[in-house]
């Protein structure tokens, strides 16, 4: 399957490249090998550097490592502080340790740091930040215009806000990049406190430009306007949509746990489908039409079942791996590569050879010096 280059004809569903990114996420979630952890983080940035496209949301992915290492600083930093709940003997250094009062008993102020507490701390950490580098990976690969068109009806208001959330993002960082290039331009300071406060104001004061004629537009277009339905089809959207729900919730406890695996799945599946049946329901208040809808074709499924092979490798690999995947940190050993664990998250490059190719922007001709 060679990939074209991707036009309005053949682009890519977005909902496909949220269903890889969250099965990258569920693999994340599954696992503490720091090997693993970071293939996932190269499967995702090597996927998001050959297909994402030049458009403002593209670029967040790089605000998204950053948060990552702001966490792993952070959790870092907390263990050496407060120390660690997990005891090792392999003191890496010692901290003059503050005395704290009676009523706070269990709270530690300095004190010696442990290798065993540092390598624990940094995996939990690992995970956390892989989780967000995915949902930036999806963040940078899906136009959430085109998410907006494939939402049920019924949800197609709280999907505008997700959207215009998501889409803010990623233009307040645009902004600020330019405007710090701008400062380096003419000769001024771009770092600092005060570089910061300069550059935030007017980063500012264009988000608010933006909002207001995002809000004008909208109300130009008739949003917020429903169509008129009968009080019992709302109390029967309502009772489906909120019972559904509730089901989800107590099925996946029930799955969750050891005594509630008889009633868990049914329950779960009864949520749905009373929950889809509420989101039908809903979606008759809505007016609007879809112009051009987004195909769900092959490279969609190959793409979002690339997403969910990976989780479902690695959920398989958690019980049957499980010091492979979840490492001791007592004792202190380096962690090992499971093979087939790692052979599952290779499985995520598939969108890198199946999905279209984003066009590039031709090069402007240089004009010939005399």
């Amino acid at each position: 399957m060679t990939a074209p280059v991707a036009d309005r004809s053949n682009a890519l569903h977005a909902g496909a490249w949220w269903l890889w990114a969250l099965g990258l996420a569920a693999a994340a979630s599954r696992t503490t090998n720091p090997l693993l952890l970071a293939l996932l983080v190269a499967v995702s940035g090597y996927v998001v550097a050959v297909r994402r496209t030049a458009a403002p949301w593209a670029r967040s992915y790089g605000a998204f490592l950053k948060l990552g290492l702001a966490v792993l600083a952070i959790r870092l930093v907390f263990t050496v502080l407060l120390g660690s709940s997990v005891p090792g003997t392999h003191v890496l250094f010692t901290l003059p340790e503050i005395p704290l009062p009676y009523w706070a008993q269990g709270i530690r102020l300095g004190g010696p740091v442990s290798a065993e507490g540092v390598a624990f701390a940094l995996r939990q950490a690992l995970r956390l930040a892989t989780l967000l580098v995915c949902i930036g990976a999806a963040n940078a690969l899906a136009n959430p215009a085109r998410l907006l068109k494939s939402l049920p009806a019924a949800l197609y208001e709280v999907g505008v806000a997700v959207v215009v959330a998501m889409t803010s993002a990623p233009t307040l960082v645009a902004d600020m990049a330019r405007l710090r290039s701008a400062r380096r331009l003419r000769g001024r300071k771009d770092k600092g406190p005060a570089a910061l406060v300069r550059v935030a104001i007017p980063v500012l004061e264009g988000a608010l430009e933006r909002s207001v004629a995002l809000a004008a537009s909208m109300d130009a277009r008739g949003y917020g306007r429903t169509a008129a339905v009968p009080a019992a089809v709302r109390r029967t959207t309502a009772v489906l949509t909120l019972g559904g729900l509730l089901g989800v919730c107590v099925g996946s406890y029930g799955l969750l746990t050891t005594v509630g695996g008889a009633f868990g799945l049914p329950l779960l599946l009864a949520g749905l489908a009373a929950a889809l049946g509420g989101l039908y329901l809903g979606g008759r208040r809505s007016v609007r039409t879809r112009y051009r809808p987004d195909r769900w074709g092959a490279r969609a499924w190959a793409v979002s079942l690339s997403g969910v092979a990976v989780a479902a490798v690695t959920v398989w690999a958690a019980g049957a791996y499980p010091q492979a995947m979840n490492p001791p940190a007592v004792p202190l050993t380096a962690p090992e590569l499971p093979l087939l664990p790692a052979a599952g998250v290779l499985l995520g490059l598939l969108p890198a050879l199946v999905a279209p190719v984003p066009a590039r922007p031709a090069a402007r001709p240089q004009k010939e010096v005399q």
